[in-house]
């Protein structure tokens, strides 16, 4: 009898470094559906047609706007709950968020067309929460399903342990990607992904205490920054320790080869009091980390999955920010 293959075992079992693969968006729409959801989320029953034809144009916006469906355990209320996320603009520590709160999902296409085009009929309700959004699209993937749904389930508790709530909100999430990384989640309104989650390192990432080298193995990338510099991003974080989440952030690719496996990378970070330090350093592909996987439950042939370093990490300078 052929074992079932899961693509986050492979993944897991082979050493595969998660980071450079959070989504960089400039949006991220977060819609209250609950599942089941189909493989693609936005066709599910559920969904109006209207809210399915905005999604489409969302997708030809020149801007990157970033849909999901999230879903947490609650009590039913007659709402429906639709929260905006946009990326901040210069020195950054992720994204701003307005909640919105709607009758029916019908609702919900008016809306966010409204806030797009700046109409601003809408009154945001006033919430402060940080949001988890754990990915259980087993539909989508059935390694979301196996270590995904799993992990919601006990994420709620350590929170509750933590005594945490009401300031931390969890939630399903339709598919964020990186599926071979399950258990997957992203920490809104900062925007950082993760993956191979265990209750310790949520722990770590919720408190932000403890041994900072847990990121080495659940760190997927800050989805601010473009994927070669959330590796630089990534090294700064375990120089710095907690301290690093303090900070505003810019970062950027200088330069790079055609292939993307030579990269130049600059990431400035600003203090409370306005001290900046500008780092520089190359990220290049790793010839001493040659993995082949099959990457995805769905796939039948395994491919090259290039692993990549950070080299020449340089600091450039201390300056005051006007």
């Amino acid at each position: 009898m052929v074992e079932p293959f899961f693509c986050a075992e492979e993944s897991n079992t082979a050493g595969e470094d998660l980071i450079g693969c959070a989504v960089m968006a400039q949006f991220y729409v977060l819609v209250e559906c609950p599942p089941p959801w189909s493989a693609n989320a936005f066709h599910s029953n559920q969904i109006p047609d209207n809210l399915r034809t905005l999604v489409q144009a969302l997708k030809q916006d020149k801007r990157t706007i970033r849909p999901l469906l999230i879903h947490r355990d609650r009590r039913q209320e007659p709402c429906t709950s639709v929260i905006i996320l946009r990326q901040q603009d210069g020195v950054s520590f992720g994204y701003s968020k307005q909640e919105f709160q709607v009758s029916s999902l019908k609702e919900v296409a008016p809306l966010v067309s409204d806030y797009f085009n700046e109409c601003h009929t809408h009154e945001p309700i006033g919430t402060d929460t940080r949001d988890i959004l754990v990915c259980t699209h087993g539909s989508h993937d059935k390694c979301c399903a196996k270590y995904g749904q799993s992990f919601y389930r006990q994420a709620i508790a350590t929170v509750a342990q933590l005594a945490l709530n009401p300031d931390v909100r969890v939630w399903q999430a339709s598919h964020i990607g990186g599926h071979r990384f399950a258990p997957t989640a992203i920490d809104f309104p900062e925007g950082r992904y993760y993956g191979r989650l265990d209750q310790d390192s949520f722990t770590a990432i919720l408190t932000r205490s403890g041994n900072t080298q847990c990121f080495n193995h659940v760190y997927r990338g800050w989805g601010i920054l473009p994927w070669a510099a959330q590796v630089l991003e990534r090294a700064l974080l375990l120089k710095y320790g907690w301290d690093w989440f303090k900070y505003g952030i810019v970062g950027r690719v200088i330069d790079h080869n055609e292939d993307e496996s030579w990269n130049r990378v600059e990431i400035t970070l600003v203090r409370a009091d306005h001290t900046s330090e500008v780092y520089q350093a190359d990220v290049v592909i790793d010839d001493n980390k040659k993995l082949h996987l099959r990457g995805s439950c769905g796939n039948t042939e395994s491919y090259a999955v290039p692993q990549y370093a950070v080299k020449y990490l340089t600091k450039l300078a201390a300056s005051a920010i006007p």
